[in-house]
């Protein structure tokens, strides 16, 4: 009886483990809105100018979050069992943007001026120092930057496991 090995050319279908929204601090004007809700100039910590501007940009902001949810730019980042790729629309089309957890060594976040009102920022996934994907507007960077380093580390602990037995049998 012949060892019972998988067949290569037979796919898994991947798992999800992980599914981000990016918040509206990945647009530009979001961005805006961050900056100037972030003015701490005022009356004590309570009367602040960013609070004023945080009450007036209330219209702006809605638009923006609906529009982020919108059929046709609906945009979502996902961890799977394999890789990190970027979903678009309602039907979750992949994008032609993902990264595969063995093609990165490090993932840097990139807090620009106004993401920090939103407790996001930009994730970059590098390898050799070259940016191979960057996921603007990530709610809680550093939550799902941990979630693929822990991806990565596990999707690289089987493989070498299983290269191991194989060089053993």
């Amino acid at each position: 009886m012949r060892d019972s090995q998988p067949d290569p050319r037979i796919s898994t279908p991947e798992i999800e483990a992980m599914t981000v929204w990016p918040s509206i601090a990945a647009f530009p004007l979001g961005r805006k809105v961050g900056q100037l809700c972030s003015i701490s100039t005022g009356i004590g910590k309570f009367f602040t100018l960013g609070k004023l501007m945080a009450l007036l940009t209330i219209p702006l902001s809605l638009a923006l979050y609906f529009r982020r949810l919108a059929p046709g730019a609906a945009r979502r980042y996902v961890l799977t069992d394999r890789r990190v790729l970027v979903l678009m629309g309602l039907g979750a089309e992949v994008e032609a943007e993902a990264v595969d957890l063995r093609d990165f060594d490090s993932i840097h976040v990139d807090v620009l001026p106004g993401q920090a009102f939103f407790r996001a920022g930009d994730l970059i996934f590098l390898s050799d120092g070259k940016e191979v994907l960057r996921l603007p507007g990530v709610q809680h960077p550093e939550g799902f930057r941990q979630a693929c380093l822990r991806g990565q580390a596990a999707v690289i602990s089987v493989s070498r496991a299983l290269a191991k037995s194989r060089s053993a049998v």
